[in-house]
């Protein structure tokens, strides 16, 4: 009888008061984190509410709704007139296709020229190797708009091909074109200096198992490293993404043909004599929407890439 009333003594009897005390404070300090990451993301959300909204409601509405909650709030004269005159106004299509088409060719070519630099760098031994990644990451220190001058008179005497009707000849300047857009961009500093870092996370061991079965550089770069080199391949793809769709200074200095200017630049059309606040709205509501897109659908991609990358490297 003594020893059917003594308390058990099995392993779950000794862990129990060990384990249950700790369960709370770490569901307390996770309902923290998500309530203090919930209030960052709602007041983060603010500028976009408030440029949605905008975009539905008359000028003298935005302008005496402004300081007050009403103007985060769709309530007064509601209507999507703002949108019908955007596209009166500006060709909001061709804009938006042509920011499409310089931002993949940027960010595609960019991957593939940035990642083989970074190879090189990281991967091959060579004279002047440290030396040459050292003036590389020294051109970060400087400004765009220091160099955008002496660019501008470049690009116009580099020569071109051009097509008049269905004879091709050969000419000077390439002035509004695509490519005076796309090619001063693929190299990108930061972007070299990151693959070269990345790459040298991975073992080099695997570079002269595949030299002594007869393999070259170029095939070590293609089937070893870029494929072990996902996380900074979408890295770099999202740090390239925003400046390319946000660039406004180079694009205005080079390109004057309507026909080829991207979106930012068409936000000048809309600052010319009264600016009218809901057209604005409207417009980069609609020049918001394929970023915000791209965020949702690959969003996994985004932090998982860049919690990698600052990882291993």
């Amino acid at each position: 009888m003594a020893n059917a009333a003594a308390p058990p003594r099995g392993r779950s009897a000794r862990r129990t008061p060990a384990t249950a005390p700790a369960t709370g404070p770490r569901t307390t300090r996770a309902w923290r984190s998500y309530a203090l990451m919930t209030v960052l993301a709602v007041f983060f959300l603010f500028p976009l509410v408030f440029m949605f909204v905008s975009s539905l409601k008359p000028d003298a509405q935005i302008l005496s709704d402004v300081d007050s909650p009403r103007a985060f709030l769709p309530v007064g004269d509601i209507s999507l007139q703002n949108y019908a005159d955007v596209f009166d106004r500006v060709p909001v299509g061709r804009f938006l296709l042509n920011s499409v088409v310089v931002t993949v060719l940027i960010v595609g070519l960019g991957l593939v020229v940035n990642s083989m630099a970074g190879f090189a760098l990281s991967r091959m031994e060579f004279r002047g190797r440290k030396v040459l990644l050292t003036v590389i990451i020294a051109t970060l220190i400087v400004p765009f708009e220091t160099i955008a001058v002496p660019m501008v008179y470049w690009v116009s005497k580099l020569p071109t091909l051009v097509f008049e009707g269905f004879v091709l000849k050969y000419d000077f300047g390439w002035l509004n074109t695509y490519q005076v857009q796309v090619v001063p961009f693929v190299a990108n500093a930061f972007s070299i200096f990151l693959f070269t870092q990345y790459f040298s996370t991975i073992p080099k061991s695997l570079d002269e198992a595949a030299r002594i079965d007869g393999a070259g550089w170029f095939t070590i770069y293609r089937r070893i490293v870029a494929p072990l080199a996902g996380p900074a391949f979408a890295t770099v793809a999202i740090l390239t993404f925003l400046p390319a769709w946000n660039s406004y200074l180079w694009p205005l200095m080079t390109v004057q043909k309507e026909e080829l200017r991207p979106v930012m630049v068409g936000m000048q059309y809309f600052f010319q004599l009264n600016t009218a606040w809901g057209e604005v709205m409207a417009y980069t509501s609609l020049i918001t929407l394929p970023v915000l897109l791209v965020f949702l659908v690959f969003q996994r991609a985004f932090v998982s890439s860049i919690a990698a990358s600052g990882v291993k490297g």
